[in-house]
Parts: structure tokens; C-alpha cells; sequence
């Protein structure tokens, strides 16, 4: 085991009960498009990919934010890049991805009862929620799923897909369930430790069952560092008509 790539601890989920409930301070830190950052970090803006209504074909995030992506992705080594699948969601999605996790779970198993469902949803979706208290992660463009590729812009073993909701996608799953030899596995182990060891040290948390999902800033983030409060609350995307409003005063 190297030094510099040093195993995943394990965390707790989140009490989301609690995570709601820390103070959120507001900022008005604008979102900005990531597409536009060097060639060190590049955006491939999944849902929109996919097609999912109202899903936007650009991966916005807050000012801060973005320069820590790009902190953490001058940290890979070289001909690596770190690859950014999304950041701040429209409420729209969030409430799609959401509905279609959760009857997806019900038709594969239709022994779970409503509190069961909801809590194997909430595992790999959280609540959509555009309460200024207590908003979805994505939704304040704190929130980012990343990856990374290799020169070729080939996506790095990582063990599971982006969004595939099984216990493998926890981020410390090769850590508890090591691999027995040289395979896949322990390439994947070693590529999701190598992402979360850029990823923290550029400021960020990770939410412990999807080895992608990390925040900065949001109420999550405030649960796992222990902050008093969070920075961002629901962000909005600039239209032509709020520009005009505020360009006329």
C-alpha cells in the first residue's frame, strides 16, 4: 500500500434529519459553467446526455467550488484528468431521479414497505427539497459527481457505473470487501482511493454510499466537518429575464 494513496476511511451515513437542520448562512456566490476550466478538468454532463427532462447540457457549480475542482484535478498525476458528471441539479431532476429510483426499487422488490423504500432511495437520492432551509445538495451547486479518465478520455475502473445503486457503490466497499488478487477490483480500490484522496485534500466531503458524490459548502458538508453552519442555500440559474430585472434595477 503507497503512502500517497492511503485507504478510504469508512463514515457513517448521514441522519438526514439532523443534516436539515444546520443553519444555512447563504451566500451569493454565482454558479459558473466548468466547461470553460483548462484541459485538467473536463465536464460531461450525463443527464443531459440521457436525455432526463430538464436536465442542463452544462455542469454549473459555485465560484468556490469550481476553483477547488480545479485544485483537485491539478493533484492527479499527470495525463489524468478529473472529469466532472454533475453539479448543481434543477429541482425538476432531482424530483425525477428520485421518482424513478424509488419504482424502480418497488418493482424489484415488492416485499419493502414505504419507510424501507424511502430509505434505499434516500441511499443514492436524497429528498427533493428547494427549502431555503433545508435544500436538496445538488441543488445549492455545492454538490458535484466526479470521475476520472485517462488521456484518452477513457473513464477509470471504478468498480461500478455513475449512479448504480447497489452496495458496491459505497466508497469504502473495496475496503471492507477487499479483493482477493490483482483484478479489476483492486484497480478499482486503488483508482476510488486516488479520487478521494484529491478530492479531500481540496476541501471537499463525500457522501459514503456513492463513491462520486462530493460537497463542498452545502449542509451536508457542514454535517461531516463539523461546521456550524453551511454556506449555500437552493441556487438558481441566471435567465435572460433575471438578467434584464437586474440589469434595469
Amino acid at each position: 500500500m503507497s503512502p500517497s494513496n492511503p485507504p478510504i476511511p469508512s463514515h457513517d451515513e448521514p441522519d438526514w434529519a439532523r443534516v436539515s437542520q444546520i443553519a444555512v448562512q447563504g451566500s451569493d456566490s454565482p454558479l459558473v459553467p466548468t466547461s470553460l476550466a483548462p484541459a485538467c478538468l473536463r465536464v460531461y454532463p450525463a443527464y443531459a446526455r440521457l436525455d432526463i427532462p430538464g436536465a442542463v447540457n452544462e455542469c454549473l457549480v459555485r465560484r468556490e467550488v469550481h476553483q477547488r475542482l480545479l485544485l483537485a484535478a491539478r493533484a492527479l498525476p499527470e495525463g489524468l484528468s478529473l472529469v466532472v458528471l454533475d453539479g448543481w441539479r434543477p429541482w425538476r431532476v432531482q424530483q425525477y431521479l428520485f421518482d424513478t429510483l424509488y419504482e424502480s426499487l418497488r418493482s424489484h422488490d415488492p416485499s419493502l414497505d414505504d419507510a424501507q423504500l424511502l430509505a434505499r432511495t434516500r441511499e443514492f437520492v436524497s429528498l427533493p427539497s428547494r427549502d431555503p432551509q433545508a435544500p436538496s445538495p445538488h441543488l445549492t451547486g455545492g454538490a458535484v459527481d466526479v470521475t476520472i479518465c485517462d488521456a484518452d478520455g477513457l473513464l477509470l475502473e471504478m468498480g461500478t457505473q455513475f449512479d448504480e445503486a447497489t452496495p458496491a457503490s459505497h466508497t469504502d466497499h473495496f475496503e471492507r470487501h477487499p479483493p482477493a488478487s490483482d483484478t479489476s477490483q483492486s484497480e478499482a480500490r486503488d483508482n476510488r482511493r486516488l479520487l478521494y484522496r484529491v478530492m479531500s485534500e481540496a476541501g471537499f466531503t463525500n457522501l459514503p454510499s456513492e463513491w462520486w458524490h462530493f460537497d463542498f459548502g452545502d449542509q451536508l458538508w457542514a454535517w461531516y466537518r463539523g461546521e456550524p453552519r453551511a454556506l449555500y442555500g437552493p441556487a438558481e440559474m441566471d435567465s435572460i429575464e433575471t438578467l434584464w430585472k437586474r440589469s434595469l434595477g
